[in-house]
């Protein structure tokens, strides 16, 4: 059975969101996967669009990827933006036991983000992808009785 995620993508720095969608479709598609892409505004937006998603139709998608950006600045906004955005993710997974791969970069400088969302370098679009397929195999495996 081939599973289907959904990329959830905040584009806010376009060329790094690119590249770290670039890396999750290869591994999706490398697993024999499908995908779905839609973009939101920010990072803060991603865990709210997949809420809705789920509600809104519970099968759809086996697993969700997180993918965007957050650039530390002069204000405390990056470490809002980056805590609550991993928070809202990690709540929706306890709270519906939804798979999501979190690919959403928290960088000091933008040249450390593009390094890893290079899908030649550090990957993570891919190792966000990665993740969600492989939380599938194992929540697949506990429901058949296997640890």
């Amino acid at each position: 059975m081939s599973h289907r995620l959904l990329l959830a993508e905040s584009p806010y720095y376009p060329d790094i969101s690119a590249a770290l969608r670039e890396g999750a479709v290869a591994e999706i598609e490398k697993r024999g996967a499908l995908w779905d892409f839609v973009e939101v505004s920010g990072a803060l937006e991603i865990p709210i669009l997949i809420r809705r998603l789920h509600e809104r139709d519970k099968n759809r998608y086996d697993a969700f990827v997180a993918l965007g950006c957050v650039i530390r600045g002069e204000t405390s906004h990056y470490e809002i933006v980056s805590q609550e955005s991993a928070r809202g993710l990690m709540d929706l997974s306890i709270r519906y036991g939804l798979v999501i791969g979190n690919g959403i970069l928290t960088c000091d400088r933008k040249d450390q983000a593009a390094a890893r969302a290079d899908p030649k370098g550090g990957d993570k679009g891919g190792w966000a992808a990665r993740a969600a397929l492989e939380m599938l195999d194992a929540v697949s495996r506990i429901r058949e009785g296997s640890p």
